[in-house]
Order: C-alpha cells, then structure tokens, then sequence
C-alpha cells in the first residue's frame, strides 16, 4: 500500500510519521466504541472507510496531481460537504441515503466501494462525533505528504492485528510487499494482478514503482493505462475486503470512480484465464487448508466438496488451496511473464498433488528464486512460508526442464521476529535484495561465502532427485538451537517452540491427507 512517491515527496518525515501515527490512534479509538457497539472488525475498519473515504475525495478533489483528474467522483448531493452540514437524526437519514445512492453502479468502482453498503452506526450522536469531532476536523491529504494513504494503511494494519477476528488473512506486510516490488522490478511494459489482492497492497505498490522509476520516460497514453487501471487489476474473494481495495486503489490514483472496478469479486480459482492474462503476477493467497470444492483436473480425477472446480488446466487434483493457487497462478502468467507468490511451507513438501505440481512448475517455469520467510511477520499465527519467484516460459522444442537452478535465500533460520516488540522493517530484507541483484543476469549472483550463509544455488538435476521433489530446503544451523546461551528472550524461545510445533502438525497432516485420512487439526497461536 506504497503511495505515489513521485507524486507527493514526503516532508518532515518524522513529523509526518508522528501525526499519521496520531490520527491512526484516534482512528483505532473510534474503533474501540464501534466495536463496543457490536461490530467485527472487518465491520468497523469499514464503517470509518466509508466516511474516510468521503472526506478524502472532498480534498483531493480541490488539490487534483499530476493531472489525475479526481472531480466528481462522488456527486455533490451526496459528498462529504453535503453530510458535514448536517446533524443527528438528519445527519443519520442522509448518511444512509449516501450509502444507498453510490451502491447502485456495482459495475463501476464507486459502486465496488459502496456495494450493499449499511450504516451500522445506529446511534446518531456516535455518527456525528466521527463526522464532525473526528474525521472533520483533520486535513487527509497534506501537501507534500501520503497522509491519506499512511493513515489509511495504518487503520487498515491495525484491523490486521484483530487475530481473533481472521482480519489478518487479507494484509500483507508492507515490508515484505515493498522488497518483492524492489526485486521483481515492474515496467510500463507490464500488465500487473493480484488473483488474491486483499486490500490491495502489492498492486499499489507495483503502480507506485512504475510512477516513480518510469513516469518521466512514459507516454501520456502509457501513463493513463496504469492510472485508469486498464493494465493493473485485481480479485478478491470476500466483499468487504474487494470494498476496501478498491477503496485503497482509488485513493491512490488508480482506476476512475465512474470507470469499470478494477477489482473483480468472487472465486479466482473457479474458472481459468480466458484472454487476459498477466506479465507480472503478485499473490499472498489466504492461508488455511480447508476448500470447499470439486476438483477435476487433467489427471481425470476428482476430489470432492461442495463447490466445482473444472479446470482442465490443473494438472494437480487436490482441494489443497495453496496448491490450487499455485496452478492459477501458473496459468494466468503470460508467456514470457513472471510471478512471485507468497505460499505455505505445505506447498513445498506435500506430496501426492504437492509433487506433481512442483515437477510441473520446475519443468514449464523457470523457478529461480524462493525467499524462505521467518515467522513472526504474519498476523496469522504460527505460519511458516516463502517467496516463490518464477518465470513463465513457452514450451521447449525438445521437451526440456525450464529450470536449471534455483536459488534459496533462508531469511528463516536465526531470525526472530514479533509483530509488536520486533516488527519485520524493509531494511532486514536489504541483504536478500542486494543478493538477488535485481536487473542483472543471474549469473552475477553469488553463493554466500560461508558454508553457513543464507544464500545457495541448486541444480535441477539434484532438486529433481530430492524425495518427492521436496523444495523446503534446508542447511543453515539456527545460533539458538545450538547455543544455549543465545542470549534470546524466553518469550521468544517459546514462540519458536509452538511454531515448529505447528509446523510438524502440518507436516503430519499433509502425510495423514495423502494416505486418504481427513484430518482437521485447528492452528496453534504464538501471540
């Protein structure tokens, strides 16, 4: 969720940082009382989007950049000046009409964002505070500043940290967002999606690459592509969410309020790519193995649940959704494109589907990279996973692997992260960004000089050969296992000790699940 950094150059960054971070307390305070009013969190991060949103766009509207056009996007009968002037039950009556009115278009993005949309807010006198104590109160969009979209990722982030709630599934850490940006390059040639985009984050962090590397050497016409959307799009899965990435995306310049929403809802994986396809696709698919489908793939057989899936381009039958995604994923690459794709741990060993999808993935794509991922840097407990970067080749005449070595940088292995006391920041990744040596040949790339570094190449033939093509590889010695005094806190050491408790559950379930067991084995937190 990067902003427009060539747009709006931050000013005062630690004076900014300290009033974002100022709005997002009282943002989160207003939370606390809609959430005392009987909302979920998806529910009350969405109730204060809708009325962020309004004032936003009732700023942007007489501050227009870089020759975004952003007038009218929301009619003046129904923008923020018209609520603000109103109080209690009048305030109550039209804030709801407001709601019911941008709802109608549900094939344009304002509609996206106002789809079904209620005011949950039933007492009038909560409404007006937040109207007018709060919201009115603040300038969003500062000059020189992303204020809106830092305020806006930081409500978003603080929804994420509700574990309880699930809301976490649909954020990924801009940290993590901002170095796969940084190494995977994207150019004003590219045709970007994200099949799993949550709220949006690596599309508008990839718009934002593009804008900042690119902007003064592109044509207008190439420029309008991307802020009109028509070479970024996105999927998601859940409403609520698809609500709150279109939202994220318009605010940030992409896509028109009366345009087509640049956000599809429903199941990505319920039908193949027909006709529009990606040269660069970015995905944190949601974690969790349960999938309620049928899948018929191209080994003719089926596995069975409640909703269909005919994909004949899957060469893997499982209701494993990682790997499902993974096979999408796969498809709806372009020739001659690339993807990078945030996945579990189970997507690398699983064997049954699991291997057939790696030979496949191995043999059609050019598999160069896995960034091998710490725990703690998710808001989904216990989750251990990786990075998987590949290339998406056209078929060899003689009916060759594509891959002929991958490389695996373990960021894992001595590292200790939490979301709170030692959140994950974009300077721990700089070492695997420098490693990957983005824009230049791979055979720049060197091993790590000691036995016990983080980065290696393998050789397909030695990956190929490895029991059922496991690629959750593995060399590194963790200082705190073999040191007993590693000096690491004992909170620390015992959230280490439920994750790879957890992971060993995985890895017992997955073996349960290939001899045909059904197996529901509920997550381990490590909070």
């Amino acid at each position: 969720m990067t902003a427009p950094a060539d747009a709006r150059q931050p000013a005062g960054t630690a004076r900014t940082a300290a009033r974002t971070n100022s709005l997002v307390g009282k943002l989160w305070n207003y939370c606390n009382v809609l959430r005392d009013n009987g909302m979920s969190t998806i529910e009350y991060v969405e109730q204060l989007s809708y009325l962020l949103f309004l004032k936003m766009v009732d700023e942007i509207e007489n501050d227009p950049w870089d020759g975004h056009d952003m007038s009218a996007i929301v009619p003046a009968e129904y923008n923020w000046k018209s609520l603000a002037g109103k109080r209690g039950a009048e305030l109550e009556r039209h804030y709801g009409e407001i709601l019911e009115h941008l709802g109608r278009r549900p094939d344009t993005t304002i509609g996206t964002i106002f789809a079904d949309a209620q005011n949950r807010i039933t007492k009038p006198a909560l409404l007006e505070r937040l109207v007018v104590d709060l919201i009115g109160r603040e300038e969003w969009t500062v000059t020189g500043t992303d204020l809106k979209g830092d305020a806006y990722e930081g409500l978003l982030a603080k929804g994420a940290s509700d574990t309880k709630t699930g809301a976490g599934q649909y954020f990924t850490p801009r940290a993590l967002i901002d170095a796969v940006i940084d190494v995977v390059r994207p150019g004003p040639d590219d045709t970007v999606t994200d099949p799993a985009c949550g709220t949006g984050g690596f599309l508008i962090a990839a718009h934002a690459h593009i804008r900042r590397h690119h902007m003064r050497t592109m044509s207008l016409e190439e420029r309008m592509a991307y802020d009109s959307g028509r070479k970024i799009w996105g999927n998601e899965l859940v409403t609520g969410t698809a609500r709150l990435a279109a939202m994220n995306m318009l605010l940030h310049g992409i896509g028109k309020s009366d345009g087509p929403s640049l956000i599809t809802v429903g199941d990505a994986l319920a039908d193949k790519p027909s006709g529009r396809h990606a040269t660069l696709v970015l995905a944190n698919p949601p974690f969790g193995r349960k999938s309620a489908i049928t899948v018929i793939g191209q080994d003719g057989e089926v596995e069975r649940e409640d909703i269909q899936y005919d994909r004949d381009d899957f060469t893997a039958t499982t209701t494993n959704k990682q790997l499902n995604f993974l096979q999408h994923i796969m498809s709806l690459t372009a020739v001659g494109g690339r993807a990078a794709v945030v996945l579990p741990d189970n997507v690398l060993f699983e064997g049954g589907a699991g291997e057939k999808v790696r030979r496949r993935l191995l043999d059609e794509c050019d598999l160069h990279t896995i960034l091998r991922l710490p725990t703690g840097i998710f808001y989904a407990g216990g989750v251990k996973a990786n990075v998987l970067f590949f290339d998406k080749k056209a078929p060899r005449a003689d009916g060759g692997p594509h891959t002929t070595e991958t490389w695996v940088y373990d960021f894992r292995t001595g590292r200790h992260f939490t979301l709170k006391q030692r959140p994950l920041a974009r300077a721990d990744l700089d070492d695997f960004v420098a490693a990957y040596r983005p824009g230049e040949p791979r055979s720049a790339r060197v091993e790590s000089a000691d036995e016990n570094g983080p980065f290696r190449r393998f050789r397909y033939a030695d990956l190929i050969a490895r029991d059922k093509v496991n690629l959750d590889i593995t060399w590194m010695k963790d200082p705190a296992l073999e040191d007993a005094d590693s000096g690491l806190p004992p909170e620390v050491i015992a959230e280490e000790i439920v994750r790879d408790l957890q992971s060993a559950l995985d890895e017992f379930t997955a073996i349960a699940r290939s001899l045909g067991g059904e197996v529901d084995v509920p997550e381990v937190e490590a909070e």
